[in-house]
């Protein structure tokens, strides 16, 4: 029975994108439908088939392994930050220690993969395959891999000059995109929190259902006049579009390899400050509210509205009712806070069987990795202000609903087809 409603969930979540559809008429359902076979398959195969497990495991064991050598580097400078099992002296670790301040080597890294074009390659030719399987739009497609490596304001500013020659419907599009993203450099925080095979299948399920709820919510018709890709150019840390011609890319001088190295140690410094306030001030306006709510009603707490609100989507996923009020708790306050803010909750319990199941353990790592929440529409459009002409902007703030419309029904779609195959 509980299948059953997990089948029904994932259709009234692609109903939910129709009925708030800018183009009913124009939904490119052939292209709808062959990604959303494709991300079954992909799920199906990812969850159930032992090569499939082992694939994920060993992707996520990789980002493991990175974040034990980072470890390296934060027992030279504060060994009392770090456990003995990694050289230091601590008894147990901090969220910044285990969590935030790997990010230090993990960032430079992607960012050298990208400097001797090593991204920017796996990029191009996964996106040109996306968009040949899937009928969409080469940049759109290319787009979403770009995000799935450089997260979604990175992906953003190197692809500028596209941004400002599109059209501002296909502009829109892309804002809505970028709420689903994950940023693969912060990865392997996550996966130091929850379960890292889950984390790592939600994030190519992501990219897919990225593309269907945009091509259904705001159906975009691209001719063959407007189906190019400007090439990207420089760093994800350091960034700017450049004209898609070859000879003129040659001729650009790079940053020497140092400088560039500097910035982007410098950009995951700041990334970890900009993480660990949001987390914090997050959580103590969280527990403001609930103090004030409390002094109404005992009962009242943000967690206990939030679940209410989310209770019916929760329920879809194929949970019980005590599980699916619990769930949804989850669901709206990382919504309202981000992930990490959650995440930091579920450390210490989420792979306790007496606390989830494996399906409500799957489900819930899945949802939450994305960046979709109320904050990241602030970053999405502050982003394309820098970039983009006056009517662009405006036509995005006022989409600001369809944003997060967006990254909701994508993290609903990819928790509830992963939800199909674990049990």
């Amino acid at each position: 029975m509980l299948v059953v409603i997990n089948i029904i969930g994932v259709l009234v979540y692609l109903a939910i994108a129709f009925l708030f559809s800018k183009d009913k008429k124009n939904v490119n359902w052939r292209s709808t439908i062959i990604v959303l076979v494709i991300n079954l398959l992909l799920a199906w195969v990812l969850t159930s088939f032992a090569f499939g497990r082992d694939i994920v495991k060993g992707a996520a064991d990789g980002f493991n392994w990175l974040v034990q050598v980072s470890y390296q580097g934060i027992v030279f400078a504060l060994p009392n930050w770090v456990t003995p099992e990694f050289g230091g002296t601590a008894k147990a670790m901090n969220f910044v220690t285990s969590a935030l301040l790997p990010i230090l080597m993990i960032v430079p890294l992607f960012d050298i993969l990208t400097y001797i074009g090593v991204l920017p390659w796996i990029i191009k030719w996964v996106g040109r395959g996306l968009s040949f399987i899937t009928g969409q739009p080469k940049f759109e497609s290319f787009f979403s891999v770009e995000m799935m490596f450089l997260g979604n304001t990175e992906a953003l500013a190197v692809s500028k000059l596209q941004l400002q020659t599109m059209r501002k419907e296909r502009d829109v599009t892309l804002a809505m995109m970028s709420m689903s993203c994950v940023t693969a450099s912060i990865l392997g925080a996550y996966t130091q929190m929850v379960p890292g095979q889950f984390v790592l299948t939600a994030v190519p399920l992501n990219i897919l259902n990225a593309i269907i709820v945009t091509n259904i919510l705001n159906p975009v018709k691209v001719g063959p006049e407007e189906d190019t890709i400007a090439k990207m150019g420089g760093s994800s840390s350091n960034a700017e579009a450049s004209v898609a011609d070859e000879a003129a890319d040659a001729k650009t001088p790079r940053e020497p390899f140092f400088s560039f190295l500097g910035d982007s140690i410098l950009g995951a410094g700041r990334l970890i400050l900009i993480i660990a306030a949001n987390v914090i001030a997050f959580v103590a306006l969280a527990a403001m509210i609930d103090k004030i709510l409390a002094l109404f009603n005992p009962w009242l707490s943000l967690e206990h509205i939030l679940g209410i609100i989310m209770f019916p989507f929760a329920w879809l996923m194929g949970l019980n009712v005590h599980d699916a009020f619990g769930f949804a708790q989850y669901m709206g306050t990382k919504l309202v806070t981000n992930e990490f803010v959650v995440m930091g909750k579920l450390t210490t319990i989420i792979n306790n069987p007496h606390y989830f199941s494996p399906h409500y353990r799957a489900i819930l790592t899945v949802f939450i990795t994305s960046f979709a929440n109320f904050s990241t529409t602030g970053m999405i459009i502050g982003a394309f202000k820098g970039m983009v002409d006056q009517e662009k902007n405006d036509l995005i703030s006022k989409n600001v609903g369809y944003m997060l419309l967006s990254g909701i029904l994508v993290s609903l779609l990819s928790a509830g087809i992963v939800g199909l195959f674990v049990w």
